[in-house]
C-alpha cells in the first residue's frame, strides 16, 4: 500500500487528503486532533522557508556566472503590472455589482493596528530591509532576509572555491529537507481542510455571501483571464498549460496554508520542475511573496469600495482609478502571512474620508470571511509568483530559440 501511495503524483495525493479532510470535518467535527496535522505541516514550512531563502540566495549569488538582469527586470515589471490589473478588475467588478453591508457591532479586528499613511508603509518596509539578519530569520522577515542574503552572496563571490562548494552542498541539503516536508503535504492539507470545515462550516456564506462572491469572482477573473492574457501577450504562446500547472501545484497548497511565505518551498520545487534557472528563482520567488500581491490588491480595493458604498460615500471613476494605484502600492507592503492585506484596508478607506473606526469594522468583516477571502488571495498571489518567474525565464528562452516546456 505504501508503494502504491508513493507511486501517485503529489497532486493526486493532495486531492485525496482534501476530500478525506472535508468528509471528516462534516461527519466528525469533534475529532479536533486531526487539525494538528495541518498546523504541524504549516509550521514546518514556515520554519524551513526563511533558512532556505537565505542559503539559496547567498549560494546562488556567490556562484553566479553573471548576467540575468533582463530577466529580473521583466519579472519585477510583471509582478507590479499584474497587481495593478487585479486592482482595476476589482474596481470594475464592484462597479458592475456594488455591495453594501451593515458595519455595526463588529469587533473581529480588535487588537490590530493598521498603518495610517503610505509614508508609514514605506518606512516600515525600509526598516524591514535593514533589520538585524538573525532577527529577520527568526521572524520570517523576507525583505530583510533577501537584503542580507544578497549582501552576503555578493561578498562571498571572492571566497575560496571550497567555501562556495560547501554553500552549494548546504543549499542542496536544505532543499532535500524541504522535499521531505512537502511530501507530507497530503496529510497537512487533510488537517487544514478538517479545521476549516469543522469550525466555519457554511455560515459565512449566509451572512456575507454577496461580498464573498464578489471577491471570488474578481480573483477568478484575474487568475483565469487577466494573468493568462499577460503571459500570452508576453510570450506569444498558449499560456494555459503554465497557468493550470501553477494553480494545481502551487495554488492548491497556498489555498490551505494561507501564507505566501509558507508556500515559498513549494514554489521553488515547482520552479525546479519547470527547469528554471536557480539563480533566478531563488531570488524572484521570495521577492514575489512580498511584492506580487494580485489577491491583496483585489481585497483592499473591494473592501474599500464596500465600505464606501455602505457608508454612502461618493465613489467617482477618477477616485476609483486612484484607489487602484494606492491598492497596488499598498499591496506591496503586505506581509506574507494570513490576513496581512486586511490591515491596509483603512489606508484605502481614507481616500473616501471614511474614519478609522468604521474602516476597522470592515477589517473585522474580513477576518470573519477570511476562510475564503484569505485562502483565495494567497492561492492567487503564490501561484502568480511562479507564473511570472517562468514567464520572464521563458521569454529569454524564446529569444535564444529554445523550445518552451509548456
Amino acid at each position: 500500500m505504501l508503494k502504491k501511495w508513493n507511486s501517485l503524483s503529489l497532486v493526486v495525493r493532495i486531492c485525496i487528503g482534501l476530500v478525506i479532510g472535508a468528509v471528516l470535518g462534516l461527519t466528525l467535527p469533534g475529532m479536533t486532533w486531526i487539525g494538528v496535522l495541518g498546523r504541524l505541516f504549516v509550521g514546518a514550512l514556515k520554519a524551513i522557508a526563511p533558512l532556505l531563502v537565505f542559503v539559496l540566495v547567498s549560494s546562488s549569488l556567490a556562484n553566479a556566472r553573471g548576467g540575468g538582469m533582463a530577466k529580473f527586470r521583466t519579472v519585477i515589471f510583471l509582478y507590479l503590472f499584474s497587481t495593478l490589473c487585479a486592482a482595476i478588475v476589482a474596481v470594475l467588478v464592484n462597479f458592475i455589482h456594488p455591495v453594501t453591508i451593515t458595519l455595526t457591532g463588529l469587533d473581529a479586528a480588535e487588537g490590530y493596528t493598521a498603518p495610517g499613511s503610505m509614508s508609514e508603509i514605506v518606512m516600515n518596509l525600509l526598516m524591514s530591509v535593514i533589520a538585524n539578519p538573525v532577527d529577520a530569520l527568526v521572524n520570517a522577515n523576507y525583505i530583510g532576509i533577501l537584503f542580507w542574503a544578497v549582501v552576503f552572496g555578493i561578498a562571498l563571490k571572492a571566497a575560496r572555491p571550497g567555501i562556495k562548494e560547501d554553500m552549494e552542498d548546504l543549499a542542496e541539503g536544505i532543499s532535500k529537507v524541504v522535499r521531505w516536508v512537502i511530501s507530507c503535504a497530503p496529510f497537512g492539507i487533510l488537517g487544514l481542510v478538517f479545521d476549516a470545515v469543522s469550525t466555519s462550516g457554511l455560515e459565512i456564506f449566509t451572512t456575507y455571501g454577496e461580498l464573498v462572491l464578489v471577491l471570488v469572482i474578481t480573483m477568478l477573473i484575474v487568475a483565469l483571464v487577466v494573468n493568462p492574457l499577460i503571459v500570452g501577450i508576453t510570450l506569444r504562446h498558449n499560456p494555459y498549460p503554465l497557468i493550470f500547472k501553477c494553480i494545481r501545484q502551487s495554488g492548491v497548497t497556498a489555498f490551505f496554508t494561507r501564507s505566501s511565505a509558507a508556500n515559498i518551498p513549494v514554489n521553488m520545487e515547482l520552479c525546479k520542475e519547470l527547469g528554471l534557472d536557480e539563480d533566478m528563482y531563488s531570488v524572484s520567488i521570495p521577492l514575489g511573496s512580498t511584492i506580487n500581491m494580485d489577491g491583496a490588491a483585489a481585497v483592499i480595493t473591494t473592501f474599500a469600495l464596500t465600505a464606501a458604498r455602505s457608508t454612502g460615500a461618493e465613489v467617482t471613476l477618477p477616485m476609483a482609478i486612484l484607489l487602484s494605484v494606492v491598492s497596488t502600492f499598498s499591496a506591496c507592503g503586505t506581509s506574507g502571512v494570513a490576513g496581512g492585506s486586511l490591515l491596509l484596508v483603512p489606508l484605502a478607506c481614507s481616500l473616501f474620508g471614511i474614519s478609522n473606526d468604521i474602516a476597522m469594522q470592515i477589517v473585522g468583516v474580513g477576518f470573519i470571511v477570511s476562510v475564503i477571502q484569505d485562502s483565495m488571495e494567497t492561492a492567487l498571489n503564490s501561484s502568480g509568483d511562479v507564473i511570472f518567474t517562468a514567464t520572464a525565464e521563458f521569454l529569454e528562452w524564446k529569444k535564444e530559440g529554445k523550445e518552451l516546456p509548456i
